[in-house]
């Protein structure tokens, strides 16, 4: 644990195996560390208001309004109503992709081969899209709400011709992100190989996930001030609580 994390204390914390899937409230003012236990992780994430869930991470318009598809500290995560759903406060990895999105069943039977609960047990080879809908189900929601999601922990990124790369080697063990929720956030997540990893065996990796109250928003200072729009951003937030 780093000095940081040390002096807020821990609410709670557990272990999302390789594979695994969760979804939970995050509430406004607390924080969520996300720490790759072992290197090489991949944590496809969606995120949505927790009270009204028709709105819900764009990821376009998060890029289009901080110029970037490099998200990393600084960068904020917009809903399609323009306000923060959650602002990157921390990051030792410096990178994280927003472009490769999930695989479903058939794609991972494609690229893994058979991997069937009759023979695997526990181990049986899962996929980003049941998992995510898995999670969706408790929360009512449904296909025609899976959208975009972001996958931490990955770097994509882009040659001259517009080609799409997955760079190896990304995310070390003990690499972490942090989520700052400026309002009530329901995360949804799953912990599974990134699409274009090119790793031929399935062998996801365990991540941990660290909640603890931040007594000041002090710590988005530097999102907040990262853009002018980022400050709108949260502006278009705060007017929730008023």
């Amino acid at each position: 644990m780093s000095a940081s994390l040390a002096l807020r204390p821990t609410l709670y914390e557990e272990v999302v195996p390789g594979g695994g899937h969760t979804s939970f409230v995050l509430k406004r003012g607390q924080l969520l560390r996300l720490t790759d236990i072992e290197g090489g992780a991949n944590v496809s994430l969606l995120l949505l208001n927790a009270h009204e869930k028709s709105e819900r991470l764009n990821l376009p318009d998060t890029l289009k309004c901080q110029h970037t598809a490099r998200l990393t500290a600084g960068h904020c995560l917009y809903s399609d109503m323009g306000r923060v759903l959650a602002a990157i406060t921390a990051d030792t990895c410096g990178w994280h992709d927003s472009f490769g999105g999930i695989l479903n069943a058939g794609e991972v039977r494609e690229k893994y081969g058979q991997g069937r609960y009759q023979e695997l047990r526990n181990g049986f080879f899962r996929n980003g899209m049941d998992n995510l809908l898995v999670e969706m189900g408790k929360w009512n929601l449904n296909l025609q709400d899976l959208l975009m999601c972001l996958n931490l922990f990955s770097k994509v990124s882009v040659d001259a011709d517009g080609c799409f790369h997955f760079e190896p080697g990304n995310s070390k063990a003990g690499d972490y992100v942090e989520l700052y929720a400026p309002m009530d956030t329901l995360v949804v997540l799953t912990a599974l190989q990134h699409p274009m990893d090119p790793n031929p065996h399935y062998a996801p990796k365990p991540v941990r996930l660290s909640w603890s109250k931040v007594e000041s928003d002090g710590i988005s200072v530097l999102c907040r001030t990262s853009r002018p729009e980022n400050s709108r951003g949260f502006h278009n937030t705060e007017r929730l609580y008023l």
